[in-house]
């Protein structure tokens, strides 16, 4: 009874409503209504997909996760994402590793359908330190990549190392040493494969000069295997005592063949060799030591030559003396200059010095070359004091000394002779020479030919005297034609200052004297400039000299030469104004 109920109200109730009743437009149109839902969620998954790959995602990986202090890792670090350019920033990566190389690469590709674009950065890393280091987190668009674990051991024991196709090895000649001592290193690439585009890192040590001395290439054998080697020899020179460092070189080569038709070399492997630090002993300077200058070296000698045979020299004539200092071991620049020439009777004429370095095999020899020109004013015996030199022998541990023995010789030929003085006045002699050194037959010589010519003069004077009483037109005549001559040997004179040839100007000099003083019997600047007493001249003979017999000649100041003929004529213009011309040496015929 309830049943049948139930059946007639549901059937009432579907009559009073017909669209209550399933129709085949209603069945289409939930289907439809469920595909639009479907399509609906689709949606919204890829928009939500892409919102996901738009935030971006960054990875970071290593190719193994434990190396030696003298190999390198590979790592890559991806950004999935938008990329718009820019890099992360490597700067904390440099703290433990070197970069050695840095890729970058943009790429899109589509995997079933499903499309995927990023950025990937490849790195060579070598390790700075052995020990347990972290690739850190890396920063980029606002992602973080994960720290990723690194163990560095220390490298391979040495040349006996039999799986090692290549290393470095750094070799002292020495355990200690003293202060601005040579210390040789020698840095060896041992390789048993191919390597090309080798970059050498320069040996750099602070507080000590450094210079490489030699390159070599050749082959050795280690436990029967053949290594071809490539050295380098630097010679160090500690400034200061102490414990002086060889830091750790870094060597990075590429093994493996290359193809010059290859853009890309996918068969070359970059490698970072590596050399182990010293640490060496540098003592300061013995307290035992005497010397002047303090010169470690392996050996040190003195030499000495000269530009003619000595047993030929002679008065007034330049001869050359060349002393040569070289010592193994040190610098030019260690080396003293050597004393300086103070013998009586010798005018020298001393060069700048030249230094030199030579470097082998032993290092850095040094050399300091020494020149000087010697006239001899007088006859006699010279001697020239012996050169001593205190220095510390390297190779045995002591304080050495080297000589030069003193060197003898005989100038000969005649002093330069004495003009007569005042009555009271102290003789003008040759500078070092005495009264009591002087030959009788030289003053002899002397006192005639200076009686000749006081002779001659006051006959000159009679004549004068002659002529202008008279008639004194001849006299002025003949004085007209005395000053030409000495005028055009002046302007000659300026002439050859202008030229700034040494030879032209002595030469010149000397027609212009004789010319405006003809009494004078000077056979040189040097007299002349010594009876005159003229400042300017006497600077002039001195700048000619050298540049005459200076061994290499000194070059002539052409402008100071210039201004000191012209200070020279300007004096003797004044004293034709003072109307001193009869009396061109006032003492001299006094």
């Amino acid at each position: 009874m309830v049943s049948k109920c139930e059946m007639r109200s549901t059937e009432q109730l579907a009559a009073a409503n017909p669209s209550a009743t399933p129709t085949k437009s209603n069945k289409r149109l939930g289907k439809h209504t469920h595909w639009l839902t479907t399509f609906l969620q689709a949606m919204l998954l890829m928009v939500l997909a892409n919102f996901a790959q738009a935030a971006g995602n960054l990875t970071a990986t290593v190719d193994r996760n434990k190396i030696g202090i003298d190999e390198t890792l590979n790592l890559r670090l991806r950004y999935t994402g938008d990329e718009s350019g820019g890099q992360p920033d490597f700067e904390l990566l440099e703290q433990d590793f070197d970069i050695l190389s840095r890729q970058q690469s943009n790429q899109y590709r589509v995997i079933n359908g499903h499309a995927e674009s990023f950025v990937e950065w490849m790195l060579t890393l070598a390790p700075k330190r052995e020990g347990n280091l972290f690739v850190p987190s890396l920063h980029y668009k606002g992602e973080v990549s994960d720290a990723i674990p690194v163990i560095v051991t220390e490298a391979g024991s040495g040349p006996g190392a039999d799986n090692r196709q290549a290393f470095l090895e750094v070799e002292l000649d020495k355990e200690r040493l003293y202060v601005q001592e040579q210390l040789l290193v020698k840095v060896r690439l041992y390789t048993t494969i191919g390597l090309h585009d080798i970059a050498t890192e320069p040996l750099q040590i602070p507080g000590a000069h450094i210079e490489k001395v030699d390159e070599q290439r050749y082959e050795r054998r280690i436990n029967g295997v053949a290594h071809a080697v490539y050295e380098l020899t630097y010679a160090v020179f500690p400034e200061s005592s102490g414990e002086l460092t060889i830091p750790a070189l870094n060597y990075v080569a590429i093994a493996g063949r290359r193809d010059p038709f290859s853009l890309f070399n996918r068969n070359s492997q970059r490698l970072r060799l590596r050399s182990q630090p010293k640490t060496i002993e540098v003592q300061p300077k013995p307290d035992t030591y005497s010397g002047t200058h303090w010169l470690p070296a392996a050996s040190l000698g003195i030499v000495q030559s000269w530009s003619q045979d000595p047993k030929t020299f002679t008065v007034g004539e330049p001869i050359t003396r060349i002393v040569t200092l070289r010592a193994e071991g040190l610098r030019a620049a260690q080396l003293p200059p050597l004393p300086k020439l103070n013998v009586e009777g010798l005018k020298t004429y001393p060069d700048q010095p030249q230094q030199d370095d030579q470097a082998d095999l032993n290092g850095i020899t040094g050399s300091r070359t020494e020149t000087t020109a010697i006239v001899a004013t007088k006859p006699g015996d010279y001697q020239l004091p012996p050169i001593t030199l205190t220095w510390w022998d390297t190779k045995t541990g002591r304080q050495r000394a080297t000589q030069l023995p003193a060197f003898r010789f005989t100038v000969s030929g005649s002093a330069t002779a004495t003009m007569p003085q005042q009555p009271g006045a102290t003789p003008d002699l040759i500078p070092g020479a005495t009264a009591t050194t002087a030959a009788p037959s030289v003053i002899q010589s002397n006192f005639w030919r200076n009686l000749a010519i006081a002779a001659l003069a006051s006959h000159l004077l009679w004549l004068l005297y002659f002529l202008r009483r008279r008639n004194v037109q001849p006299e002025n005549s003949s004085a007209t034609k005395k000053q030409p001559n000495a005028n055009q040997q002046a302007r000659n004179l300026e002439k050859a200052a202008e030229t700034g040839d040494p030879a032209t100007i002595q030469q010149a000099t000397l027609n212009w004297l004789r010319a405006r003083w003809p009494e004078i019997p000077a056979s040189g600047l040097e007299e002349a400039s010594r009876q005159l007493g003229f400042e300017e001249l006497e600077k002039l003979q001195g700048l000619l000299d050298a540049a005459l017999y200076a061994t290499p000649p000194k070059l002539l100041n052409r402008q100071q030469v210039v201004t000191l003929v012209g200070r020279l004529l300007k004096r003797e213009r004044s004293r034709e104004l003072n109307r001193e011309i009869d009396k061109p040496l006032p003492d001299l015929f006094a």
